[in-house]
């Protein structure tokens, strides 16, 4: 870590040279791939590995830009590939390192740079202007080097993550394997369903949190984001139902089927499109119950709507619940709580080591790749 720090205070004392992007790379248009044929050569769009051809469009190391899309999407390649129209490649001169320009527009959030209106869309034109530090090649390649450890030790502790969610999801289907002898009712029979404003409200700065459908995360509310509501609006939703300390919010439409229990005793009132489970039966126990396969499968299957997907609260009424004795249902959220900490608390186990990985990789990207223009 000292010759990471150390490194720092060199590019951070030093004046660089800065050049226009034009300067150090030419970018390049994608083509249609579909004359072309079957092959080991990737097809890159703004989504990533779209197919595979037998020509390739470059062989060398590059960096592809998303044209259209998702325009903090940036790709390093270095094998021969094919670029679609939606996606830049750029061939790059020999003063920089392709890894190092990878990272350097990486940290420059190019998503800003939107020139459309609709769908986000960068120009040659505007990413040709783009001042670029062109510090001595020694320099370059430590960099990449630190930045590169940094990335292989996030992405081990995401694969892990991932591996112990997988693990999660077979322990969960065992725990209520055993309760596959327990009788089945419908939601509303184990719970009241209570529906939301069908208006969108004024909103303001300051007053009561309106949960709506983006803030239903996967088990909790994300009162980070949520919007406003004056005390007016707050008591004409009173009239239907506010949500109470272990109540069950659900989104149903767009993201529909996320379930978040509520967490604290507030006043909050829920926003369009969500809904609110007030169960009968323990809550924690309900909020899995609702995640089993026999839940999902009935959700998937009573969506309707075109391309807005709806859930309606007369199917959230009929979703079928398992509903083993009580003691049953403590033993079950008892064992799955305690699992389900190592794979989503932010406060412990591998999710919070990668989130502090993350910040860490995150910190010294942005002093290694901050530089003083000569």
């Amino acid at each position: 870590m000292n010759s990471t720090n150390n490194l720092i205070e060199t590019v951070l004392d030093d004046t660089i040279t800065f050049k226009k992007l034009a300067q150090v790379a030419r970018i390049r248009n994608g083509r249609d791939h579909k004359s072309l044929g079957d092959g080991p050569v990737p097809v890159y769009g703004t989504g990533g590995i779209m197919t595979s051809v037998d020509t390739a469009a470059y062989t060398k190391p590059s960096v592809l830009i998303p044209r259209k899309g998702s325009l903090n999407k940036l790709y390093y390649v270095d094998k021969p590939f094919w670029t679609v129209d939606t996606i830049f490649y750029t061939e790059i001169a020999d003063c920089i390192l392709p890894k190092f320009l990878y990272y350097y527009l990486l940290s420059q959030r190019l998503e800003r740079l939107n020139q459309a209106g609709g769908v986000p869309s960068l120009t040659q034109a505007v990413l040709n202007e783009l001042k670029i530090p062109v510090p001595p090649l020694e320099i370059q390649r430590e960099i990449v080097r630190i930045l590169d450890t940094f990335s292989a030790l996030e992405a081990e502790l995401e694969a892990e993550l991932e591996a112990r969610k997988r693990q999660y999801d077979c322990y969960f289907a065992r725990v209520f394997a055993a309760c596959n002898d327990a009788p089945t009712r419908k939601l509303a029979e184990v719970s009241a369903v209570y529906d939301s404003l069908h208006k969108t409200p004024p909103y303001v700065a300051t007053g009561f949190s309106m949960i709506r459908v983006t803030d239903i995360k996967g088990g909790y509310v994300d009162e980070t984001q949520t919007l406003k509501v004056d005390p007016e609006t707050f008591l004409e939703f009173t009239r239907k139902y506010v949500p109470k300390l272990n109540d069950i919010a659900i989104s149903r439409v767009g993201s529909y089927g996320n379930f978040a229990i509520i967490a604290s005793e507030c006043q909050t009132c829920m926003g369009q499109n969500t809904a609110i489970i007030n169960p009968f039966i323990n809550p924690k126990y309900l909020y899995y119950a609702l995640q089993t396969e026999i839940a999902r499968l009935f959700i998937e299957g009573a969506v309707g709507g075109g391309s807005q997907k709806t859930l309606s609260l007369a199917n959230i009424r009929e979703i079928p619940i398992i509903v083993p004795p009580l003691s049953v249902q403590a033993k079950v959220v008892d064992a799955l709580d305690k699992f389900e900490a190592l794979v989503t608390d932010l406060n412990s186990g591998l999710p919070a080591e990668l989130e502090a990985r993350r910040k860490q990789y995150e910190y010294f990207r942005e002093r290694l790749l901050t530089f003083k223009e000569a």
